[in-house]
C-alpha cells in the first residue's frame, strides 16, 4: 500500500476534514495548522492572526485507491477558492485557501488543477500554492469535530 500525504486549507478545518473523510481511499484526516512562522501553534494563537498559520487538514491516502488529482477535485468543490482570507462568515488569514505541496509532482498537479478550476469561475482564484512547511496537529477537541458533536455546520457535498 502506497500511503501519501496532502495538506489543504479551505476555511474552517472542521468541514474540510469531514468532506475528505468521505473520500474512498482516504485513510486518515487530521486537522491542524501550517503555513505560518510560529512553532507549536494553538487555536487561540492561530485565530489571533499573528501566527501566519492557516487552518489545514493533512490527508493520508492510499495512492492505489485515490489519486492526488481526485483529492484536488474535492478541494475545489468544497469551498469558494475566489474568497481572500475567508470562507463564508469566517474571516482572517487562518481561513485562506491554500494547497501546501509536499513534492514537485504535487506542485505541478495543483497548478494544473487550479487552471482547470478557474475555467468555471467568474472571479479569479485566490488559492495559494506553496511548499509545505511543518504540519502542526490541532488540539484533540478539533479532531473529528462533527462526529463528536453530531452535527454538520457547513455544507458538505457527498464524495464517494
Amino acid at each position: 500500500m502506497a500511503t501519501e500525504k496532502a495538506i489543504f486549507a479551505a476555511g474552517c478545518f472542521w468541514g474540510v476534514e469531514a468532506a475528505f473523510r468521505q473520500v474512498e481511499g482516504v485513510q486518515e484526516v487530521t486537522s491542524g495548522y501550517s503555513g505560518g512562522h510560529t512553532e507549536h501553534p494553538g487555536y487561540r494563537e492561530v485565530c489571533s492572526d499573528r501566527s501566519g498559520h492557516a487552518e489545514v487538514v493533512q490527508v493520508e491516502f492510499d495512492a492505489a485507491k485515490v489519486s492526488y488529482d481526485r483529492l484536488l477535485d474535492v478541494f475545489w468543490q468544497i469551498h469558494d477558492p475566489t474568497q481572500v482570507n475567508r470562507q463564508g462568515p469566517d474571516v482572517g488569514t487562518q481561513y485562506r485557501s491554500a494547497i501546501f505541496h509536499l513534492t514537485p509532482e504535487q506542485e505541478t498537479a495543483a497548478k494544473e488543477s487550479r487552471e482547470r478550476a478557474q475555467e468555471g469561475l467568474k472571479r479569479p482564484i485566490a488559492t495559494e500554492i506553496t511548499q509545505a512547511s511543518t504540519f502542526w496537529p490541532a488540539e484533540e477537541y478539533h479532531q473529528r469535530y462533527f462526529e463528536k458533536h453530531g452535527f454538520v455546520g457547513c455544507h458538505i457535498p457527498e464524495f464517494k
